[in-house]
């Protein structure tokens, strides 16, 4: 077991592009439909515990199904295996950056990825939404879960609000929960800084890149005056367009701060609390489902999760289906995913090679 997950993981964190909800889509069909490692619905109860907790969800259910799967040998090597390919890639791509002033240009290879994405996520949703969307309550949490989310609310609050609602339905209670605040202040840069610094972010920031992106602004822009900018957004677009985690931006700034050690400082850093709470939180899980309070809330959750699922591919599908040829694109991947069980690492991999080769 331990040999399959790290070849699964290291494939995934090597291939997987489009951001956590595309990352959650692709370990969906290898560990539920592909190698049947966990049913939906325990695939779900993991991937609401992930979202619960601050750090990148991706990552977090991958050590969550690691430590599922194998206990603690599993936990670490999956999340590392999943982390290590995309860490190593940025900082390459952070030592380029530093030599010579810019980054090598990857949109070709994105604008064939992309549709691909929306058809990977379409199909999680799809798959999901069969599990945790059965009955009525469930489907009205999920609705009002997407439309807080074209609101724009953050997602914690959607996911708390959801639990919260499917417990008052369920058991006539309501519960309560709050929101980290983060501050950030001056200081010189040196390595044990930077590991503070991103272990602080990796233990606070809940959500999407986007919310990452603030927290790293407030904190090493204005904060501490550490980057400018520009190099902030250079950091944020290399791990966009990289596979794995969009949190290995931090390897890119790491680096650009204080070389390699910088870079391992800040990976560690920013990672290390989602092992750890994972660690803390992974043998609760199953017992959760035997109080009916918890489990009605992990219910709400889990409907708010799909929500929130749904509302990035609404994102995602708004910014890559821009032509009638990626449309196209994202129709038949869609297809060859629910019809022909394809790969979706495969898919990745050849439209990346597709876009590559076409011209702008």
């Amino acid at each position: 077991m331990l040999s399959s997950l790290a070849l699964l993981f290291l494939k995934l964190g090597t291939l997987a592009f489009g951001g956590p909800a595309a990352h959650i889509a692709m370990m969906r069909q290898e560990v539920v439909e592909r190698r049947q490692w966990l049913t939906d619905a325990e695939f779900l109860d993991l991937l609401g515990a992930a979202n619960l907790i601050p750090g990148p969800s991706s990552t977090e259910l991958a050590i969550h199904i690691g430590y599922r799967m194998a206990g603690w040998r599993g936990l670490l090597l999956a999340g590392v295996c999943f982390v290590m390919p995309a860490a190593l890639m940025v900082t390459a791509l952070a030592w380029v950056y530093q030599t010579y002033g810019s980054l090598p240009q990857a949109e070709a290879m994105m604008r064939g990825v992309k549709p691909v994405v929306v058809a990977i996520v379409l199909q999680a949703v799809r798959g999901l939404a069969g599990t945790s969307l059965r009955t009525v309550p469930m489907m009205l949490i999920a609705a009002g879960a997407f439309v807080l989310s074209a609101l724009d609310m953050h997602p914690l609050l959607i996911l708390l609000l959801s639990g919260a609602v499917s417990v008052l339905l369920r058991n006539g209670r309501l519960w309560s929960a709050w929101v980290p605040i983060f501050s950030a202040g001056a200081g010189s840069v040196s390595v044990l800084g930077i590991f503070g610094v991103f272990l602080k972010i990796g233990a606070l920031v809940f959500g999407s890149g986007y919310v990452l992106l603030a927290f790293l602004q407030n904190e090493l822009v204005d904060g501490r005056h550490w980057l400018t900018t520009k190099q902030l957004l250079d950091a944020v677009a290399v791990g966009q367009v990289t596979p794995g985690p969009v949190f290995t931006t931090a390897t890119f700034i790491g680096f650009l701060l204080a070389g390699p050690q910088g870079a391992v400082a800040a990976t560690v850093g920013i990672f290390l609390p989602g092992f750890v709470l994972v660690a803390a939180s992974g043998p609760l899980v199953p017992r959760i489902r035997k109080s009916p309070i918890a489990s009605a809330f992990l219910d709400g959750v889990n409907a708010g999760s799909i929500a929130l699922i749904g509302w990035v591919l609404v994102v995602l599908g708004r910014a890559s289906l821009t032509d009638p040829m990626s449309a196209g694109i994202a129709v038949v991947s869609f297809v060859l995913l629910i019809r022909f069980r394809f790969n979706a690492a495969l898919l990745i991999l050849g439209a990346g090679i597709l876009g590559a080769l076409k011209p702008a």
